[in-house]
């Protein structure tokens, strides 16, 4: 701390400094002056938290969009029903917006306009976040329903199920399990994505950093330290799928 404040104090004259008490003192001003560091731990917690919370509605959102457009396609030529037709019409407008505009223009939409009012900018970005993944997520899993043997529908239906308990109990769970490395990889999209929310006010990792940096004047190293702390956090999380899915794979030849 003592070699910190010399070296401010240098700074404040105006004195040049060698390289390495340059890059000490810029570092140290990131991380270390006031605790800083525990700005980006908290950034990380909200981070992580937001990456969950869409994940999971996304998901939901996900499975009752896909389950409603394969319920609408495998519609016996002759019999369609209108109402399982107009909320397919509506879930096949709500993928096409969604994938078809910018998750930026998205989050600002849901920020500014449609809770304009709202204070809880981190909350409101989550759900912006768990729209634009269950749009991405539907279709991964109408894929993965699509892929599961037709004779598991025709056995459910055998046993006196239902269509929706049939979908619910028996395909949906063979679904996910066969598309859970591309849940994997939306997972990390997610991650990632949940900086935008910086743009209406979210106070995750993004957040931190400009905070920081709005007080340093110095932009090199909060942002250079985020983007660390994302690769490692996307690293992490990249081998704990790896794992997972190695142990699916084990299972299955069980």
């Amino acid at each position: 701390m003592e070699l910190y404040e010399r070296l401010a104090a240098l700074a404040r004259a105006g004195e040049k400094l060698p390289f390495w008490q340059e890059f000490y003192f810029k570092f140290f001003q990131a991380f270390l002056v006031n605790d800083r560091w525990l700005q980006y731990l908290e950034g990380v917690g909200t981070t992580l938290t937001v990456t969950a919370i869409a994940l999971a509605l996304g998901i939901v959102f996900g499975c009752v969009v896909a389950v409603v457009r394969v319920a609408h396609d495998q519609q016996r030529p002759g019999h369609k029903n209108p109402v399982l037709g107009f909320f397919n019409g509506v879930c096949l407008v709500y993928t096409t917006v969604i994938r078809g505009t910018p998750m930026m223009v998205q989050m600002l939409i849901m920020g500014l306009v449609v809770f304009a009012s709202s204070r809880n900018f981190t909350v409101v970005g989550a759900l912006a976040l768990s729209i634009n993944s269950g749009a991405y997520v539907s279709e991964i899993i109408r894929g993965g329903i699509m892929a599961v043997d037709a004779g598991q529908r025709e056995a459910g239906r055998s046993l006196g199920l239902n269509y929706i308990t049939t979908m619910v109990y028996i395909i949906v769970p063979q679904a996910l399990r066969a598309v859970l490395p591309a849940l994997g990889n939306e997972f990390i999209i997610l991650l990632k994505d949940t900086s935008l929310i910086t743009i209406i006010g979210g106070k995750e990792l993004l957040y931190a950093a400009q905070g920081i940096y709005g007080r340093t004047y110095e932009q090199m190293f909060p942002l250079f330290g985020i983007a660390v702390i994302y690769l490692v956090l996307v690293m992490f999380f990249t081998w704990l799928l790896g794992k997972l899915e190695r142990r699916l794979a084990q299972s299955d030849r069980g």
